[in-house]
């Protein structure tokens, strides 16, 4: 648990380092300094937002008062108490901050040989050796075990903690790591023994879905396991939990929710153009399984720091769903892990003959961009997997992610667009040419052949988390490029048309307001045009719109499907027709309640009817983002391949297997 401290030290150090908070006394404090992932300081950056807010609406509603007190449990080497007396906000407050002896011992010595710091507590600061190991006129160091109550209630009152004063009690990731009796006990506590006292409280939540499992796995791994999540798994059950050990007042909400409704546009741009960043998803992810609480008691006024400045739909209620379909692994014969991956493209080039190209995961038991080609074959009922023979490896192709993969003929696929790295401009099209007629039985009898192209329509291919879907015009086949993203542009709006037979630009006219530009968005090809659902959109949000590319006369127009009940805003899903339904496939949505399964959407009538997926008899978390799917008609049948993610700082967590889904009974019923 210590450790877990430490680790936390440094990559908040790093976040400051990245222009994320204004902190000069995190490196002061930390010992060592290490660069981090940007998604680990967003991750750091979205804790340090709410914990300051919350404890500067509580400095300031009290600013007029004679006397307040901060109490930090777990402060680790939390520069919270710098920070405060540096810009002149603890004018009549005093800081307790309260963790293990040994933690609190090696910070009093830090700050006694540390000017910067010892100027800041003044000349009233010693180091001391009892349980109170520093204490200055505002600011004292206790080392005690949180557990032992008694000992810690009698820590407190020694050091001059007052009963009868307004307390704020701050706890950043520190109850979980108790006895859920021992931690339900502290804030009973603080409860009973204060008479105008509030909590802030920021822990980890929903621990059963597929991130919540990779997470549960790690912090049990570090053996500092998460002992408050089945007990308190939601913000409703934390909710409860403090109503029932005798506050009066509790709100809460996800780190999602907060960043939306509780910090400035403004500074929501300014985090989001910081440095590359494209892991929206594990972003979002990692901000639905950490909350905020704030409860109070005896405080007039009332303390509301978690008020929203703007209104949006809450995302932690029960999504409706008609049934569930049951997922089966589907264990390849020959076991090569090539299909570990996310990021990648799948696209059936035969009967029963998939490529998957691209994406990030494993490769010569390693985790890199993937270079190889795969091929998944079905021969005899059951599927073979295998690397591919490129005839001339092209450097161009240089394991790219995000592109998009379409199959123009028997013998001709065209890659559209991709990355290397976020900060790396898109990469351009390439050709791949595979034998018209297959008689292989085996994966690696399939040759394929990587063909330059530069068209000049290059320019408009750089481009990545885009969609590429045939169209037809007069009887023309045309391939359509909508949306993405660039090194340049977090979000394309634009479209246009290639010929399929020489890549060449079309000027077709199209009618009516566009969608809003998006990202990782589904197209899917029907009637001639295309359906683009969901999608991220500008303020790195899930949108929910449908919008159908209808062919007219004299070009195209843009029409809005209207679903009902509106569809769930997602992005990062794929997506099939199958006569007149669209099928939306996993994703991320900011519903906390569940993760998306499968989506039917009724392109006549506009219904919309969700289904969960069971994953029961799978033995891992089936994480279905950044995943890709083929549909089987004939079989009614879908195969989700890859997917997956850096799950913040918790580790990579890939599929390992492909899965099948039975969609015989679902499309039956509609």
């Amino acid at each position: 648990v210590q450790g877990t401290g430490g680790s936390s030290a440094v990559s908040k150090c790093s976040t400051a380092e990245r222009g994320y908070i204004q902190d000069r006394f995190l490196r002061l404090l930390t010992g060592r300094r290490r660069r981090r992932a940007p998604l680990i300081h967003r991750g750091y950056y979205i804790r340090a937002r709410a914990v300051d807010h919350c404890v500067g609406d509580f400095l300031l509603q009290h600013q007029s008062h004679p006397s307040t007190q901060i109490v930090s449990l777990g402060a680790g080497f939390d520069s919270l108490y710098f920070r405060l007396k540096d810009i002149g906000l603890l004018h009549q407050a005093v800081v307790y901050e309260v963790d293990f002896p040994d933690v609190t011992r090696q910070k009093a010595a830090l700050i006694q040989r540390t000017k910067d710091l010892a100027a800041l507590v003044g000349e009233s600061g010693r180091e001391g050796l009892g349980v109170v190991t520093f204490s200055g006129e505002d600011y004292k160091l206790l080392g005690v075990d949180l557990s032992e109550l008694s000992e810690l209630e009698r820590a407190l009152e020694e050091a001059g903690l007052n009963k009868d004063i307004p307390t704020l009690f701050l706890a950043e990731v520190v109850l979980t790591y108790m006895e859920n009796s021992r931690s339900d006990a502290v804030i009973r506590w603080v409860a009973e023994r204060f008479s105008r006292v509030c909590f802030l409280l920021y822990e980890q939540m929903h621990p059963e879905d597929p991130f919540g499992r990779v997470m549960q796995q790690h912090f049990s791994q570090m053996n500092s396991a998460l002992r408050s999540l089945g007990r308190y798994p939601d913000c409703e059950a934390q909710r409860r939990r403090f109503f029932e050990e005798g506050w009066s007042e509790c709100s809460v909400m996800d780190m999602n929710e907060f960043f939306i409704c509780c910090t400035p546009e403004d500074e929501q741009k300014r985090v989001q153009a910081l440095e590359p960043f494209d892991e929206y998803e594990e972003w979002h992810l990692k901000c639905s399984h950490y909350f905020v609480l704030t409860a109070s008691k005896g405080m007039e006024p009332s303390w509301t720091p978690l008020l929203p400045s703007m209104t949006v739909p809450r995302g932690d209620g029960p999504v409706g769903t008609a049934g569930s379909i049951p997922a089966a692994a589907c264990p390849t014969l020959s076991g090569i892990s090539g299909l570990r991956r996310y990021g990648h493209r799948s696209v059936l080039i035969k009967p029963n003959v998939i490529l998957t190209t691209g994406g990030f995961g494993e490769e010569d038991g390693r985790h890199c961009r993937v270079r190889d080609f795969h091929v998944l074959m079905k021969h005899a009922g059951c599927w073979k997997a295998g690397s591919v023979r490129k005839e001339s490896p092209d450097k161009r192709w240089d394991g790219r992610l995000y592109h998009t993969v379409s199959c123009l003929s028997s013998s001709l696929a065209l890659v559209v667009g991709g990355r290397t790295s976020p900060s790396s401009p898109g990469l351009g099209m390439l050709w791949l040419k595979f034998p018209e007629m297959c008689s292989a039985s085996e994966p690696e009898d399939i040759a394929m052949e990587l063909v330059s192209v530069q068209p000049a329509a290059e320019p408009a291919a750089l481009r990545w988390r885009h969609s590429a879907t045939e169209v037809t015009f007069k009887g023309e086949e045309f391939l359509l490029l909508y949306g993405g993203r660039s090194a340049v542009e977090p979000v394309l709006g634009d479209w246009c048309f290639l010929h399929t037979r020489d890549l060449s630009l079309a000027a077709i006219p199209v009618e009516g307001p566009g969608p809003e530009g998006r990202h990782s968005h589904s197209a899917c090809s029907w009637k001639g045009g295309a359906l683009i659902a969901g999608g991220l959109g500008a303020a790195e949000q899930p949108l929910g719109s449908v919008f159908f590319l209808r062919e007219l006369d004299h070009g195209f127009g843009w029409q809005t499907v209207e679903t009902h009940p509106p569809l769930i805003p997602r992005y990062s899903h794929t997506a099939h027709v199958h006569d007149r339904k669209l099928l939306l496939v996993g994703g991320v949505w900011l519903n906390t309640s569940s993760v998306p399964g499968l989506t039917v959407v009724d392109l006549i009538t506009g219904l919309c009817v969700d289904y969960t997926i069971n994953v029961e008899h799978l033995e891992w978390p089936l994480m279905l983002h950044n995943h890709s799917s083929v549909f089987l008609p004939n079989e009614k049948e879908l195969l989700l391949i890859g997917g997956g993610g850096n799950c913040f700082s918790f580790g990579t967590h890939l599929n390992p297997e492909p899965v099948s889904l039975s969609l015989s009974n679902i499309l039956a019923s509609h």
